[in-house]
């Protein structure tokens, strides 16, 4: 099929963001689903993109079929009729004979009654299924079909033919993959010339891509596999492109911005790092505290990001950063996402900060009106060297008399537009972002585009890798009977439940719990202390089952994934994890790597059932293989899918229709090359060659991120 004639003008890209329910076929009925499916303008019915395609380019004749399998057959309706059935139930039967001399036997079972209205003697039809052999003769049961004298048969018959997303919202209206056809094809006769070219043709000639208008047509109508790879190819590069091309605009203009100028480590860091320090910096902590020191030096805005695996020392890099700000006489702010892990770092923080007679403040949701008062009464007028708090850090109420440095800790929950946020704080505060989880390179590339990264890539000295284990319910005692021997001498373990109490829902019905795991382990440990701590405990309690642990006063924590980041108790040597085949890979990860912070071997039970799908045995085979972040985050985003991994659809960057970043990293890696070459080049895309780029890009971007006028 080609672009033809327009109803409307033809040149005019403007009827592209006509409502969609204004298209005939449509209407307000089916508009509404339409809507919901993302569908809301013309434009978007034609990147309404197939989820995967039929190939039906090759008619067999009917005397051809010799094994089973799935057939296009052209033939004219000889006989039809309705076949008694056992029980009552009765099934509809037609003969359909071709110019070859064969005979195809088409048999419904389901919808007889009305199935066979459809259909004539003497008609012509396309039937598309799968043949089976009964005896010497071949049927197909309920197949698809297209009759053709319908000018629609066009579009299944003798060739590649899409199928759509579907649903029942779309089904009750009447659009399944057959109408999405004819409107989509519809769209195209109308309005195919009215596609606007939004890649600059400099570009697609260096990547060897079609132009934009024939690749819409081809994704849909291809008229060969070969175009429908290429059709592909360039709709996924121009997805790519504009995400890469609203990233590299972010980066230059914070890079055009100027900075607050600190002047690296002075009197406060030097003694935080000689004196308060236990311990001495690795060269991987050195490295990156260096680049941060260089860049907050730079006279730009800092605007980096670091990630290492557990326990590789970001806090103690971060809080050496904050220093550098608080010795150039202005504020730092360290946020975290959820309330537990902030009053984490909150008292590690304040552990820190005391010896050097600097004020730290802890700001989260529902402090007392007079107490939260204070608060922002001492950050406004500088009292409070540092605050450490949720994303009520970022809030417009939240006035800092000179921030000078902001770090976010467990960055993948936080977002583009977030951060934007913090941008605008103080004078342009510098940012520094932090991750646990390692980050997959084409999600680097995406999600944290943006960015210069740096990566803290070496544990502290002494650091033994943990010995993981995946054990069945029959070796539970085994591993108690593991667990008391480390307690016997004197080592510490965590225990750790998916759920806080036992459920009431049938699905969670075998699923054991924190509270009662903590009775059943008080018993089978005697005389061992155990203590409990979850999510729906006071503030107040947790800190102090907490403080409990890391004094050595209780020999077991029993918890959830509220211990999951942020705990540091050298001397604990054992996680155990119940029903680990629950959780995901990413957070297994980050439960392991509570242990194995001091200098004696350390080990992680993985506690699963028996009977397992086969992603949750490769995600415990991955754990008990490697201790490698990095790998175990690729092995992860292989298993998710990006769209899960770091909940990229919060980061506040456009969703993918077509791109995959884990199938499709190189033709990202090209898109992103182009992406950042065009601007350095252009980055007001004010030249007339780049018109149709920047018309689509301010119409695309979010404007949140202040891009509606680009440059």
């Amino acid at each position: 099929m080609a672009a033809e004639t327009t109803t409307t003008n033809p040149t005019d890209p403007a009827v592209l963001d006509t409502d969609i329910e204004q298209f005939p076929g449509v209407g307000e009925r089916r508009a509404e689903p339409l809507r919901k499916a993302g569908v809301k303008t013309y434009g978007d019915l034609l990147r309404y993109y197939p989820r995967r395609y039929l190939d039906r380019s090759t008619v067999t004749p009917i005397r051809e079929i010799r094994e089973a399998g799935p057939y296009t057959v052209v033939g004219t309706v000889t006989s039809k009729g309705m076949i008694p059935g056992r029980g009552g139930r009765s099934r509809f039967e037609l003969r359909v004979t071709d110019d070859s001399g064969g005979t195809l036997k088409c048999v419904w079972f389901r919808g007889a009654n009305w199935i066979q209205r459809l259909y004539n003697r003497g008609d012509l039809y396309a039937f598309h299924g799968k043949a089976e052999q009964y005896g010497s003769q071949f049927s197909m049961a309920h197949p698809e079909s297209d009759k053709l004298d319908d000018a629609s048969a066009a579009l299944t018959t003798g060739r590649i033919v899409p199928l759509y997303p579907g649903g029942a919202a779309l089904e009750k209206v009447g659009l399944n993959s057959r109408t999405l056809r004819k409107l989509i094809y519809r769209m195209f006769k109308e309005h195919g010339l009215a596609i606007p070219e939004v890649l600059p043709a400099s570009v697609r000639e260096r990547y060897g891509l079609m132009e934009g208008n024939v690749a819409l047509r081809a994704v849909h109508f291809p008229k060969d596999v070969a175009e429908r790879g290429r059709a592909v190819r360039r709709l996924k590069f121009e997805e790519f492109f504009f995400l890469q091309l609203l990233l590299a605009l972010t980066k230059g203009k914070q890079e055009r911005q100027p900075g607050i100028t600190l002047d690296g480590l002075g009197a406060y860091g030097r003694q935080f790092l000689d004196d308060v320090l236990p311990f001495e910096l690795t060269g991987a902590q050195q490295r990156v505290l260096d680049t941060i020191a260089a860049d907050t030096a730079s006279g730009r805005q800092m605007n980096r990001l670091v990630q290492g695996d557990v326990g590789s020392g970001k806090t103690v890099v971060g809080v050496a950063a904050m220093l550098m700000a608080v010795d150039a006489g202005y504020q730092a702010a360290f946020m975290a996402p959820t309330e537990i892990l902030t009053e984490q770092h909150y008292a590690n923080i304040r552990r820190f900060l005391e010896p050097l007679g600097l004020k730290a403040h802890l700001l989260i949701g529902g402090q007392r009106k007079t107490l939260r008062d204070e608060i922002l009464a001492e950050i406004a007028d500088g009292t409070a060297h540092v605050v450490v708090g949720t994303h009520a850090v970022i809030e417009d109420k939240v006035a800092f008399q000179n921030l000078g440095l902001a770090v976010v800790d467990e960055q993948h929950r936080f977002g583009v537009v977030q951060r934007a946020k913090m941008f605008k704080k103080g004078q342009r505060p510098h940012v520094l972002m932090m991750t646990a989880t390692p980050i997959p390179r084409s999600l680097a590339m995406t999600v944290y585009g943006d960015l210069d990264v740096s990566a803290i890539d070496e544990l502290p000295a002494g650091r033994k890798p943990i010995d993981t284990r995946v054990y069945s319910e029959k070796r539970r005692d085994e591993m108690l009977d593991f667990v008391k021997r480390q307690l016997r001498e004197g080592r510490q373990a965590y225990v750790v439940y998916p759920l806080v109490e036992e459920s009431e829902s049938e699905t969670l019905a075998d699923v054991k719990d924190a509270e009662n795991g903590a009775a059943e382990l008080m018993e089978a440990l005697r005389p061992y202390r155990v203590d409990l701590v979850h999510g729906r405990m006071f503030s107040y309690e947790k800190d102090e089952a907490m403080d409990r642990f890391k004094s050595g006063e209780t020999d077991v924590l029993v918890a959830t994934t509220v211990i999951e980041v942020g705990v540091d108790v050298p001397n604990a040597t054992v996680m155990v994890i119940e029903h680990a085949e629950r959780f995901g890979l990413s957070q297994l990860h980050q439960l392991r790597g509570r242990v194995g912070r001091g200098a004696d071997q350390s080990y992680c039970f993985l506690m699963a059932a028996y009977k397992r799908t086969a992603d949750a045995e490769e995600r415990l085979q991955a754990m008990a293989d490697t201790t490698d972040g990095f790998e175990i985050s690729e092995i992860d985003l292989n298993l998710r899918g990006a769209g899960d991994f770091f909940g990229t659809r919060q980061s506040g960057l456009p969703d993918l229709k077509i791109g995959d970043l884990v199938k499709d990293a190189e033709i990202l890696s090209e898109a992103r090359e182009a992406a950042f070459a065009l601007a350095d080049e252009d980055p007001g895309l004010a030249d007339a060659a780049h018109a149709g780029t920047r018309a689509h890009f301010a119409k695309t971007a979010p404007r949140s991120l202040g891009f509606a006028r680009v440059g």
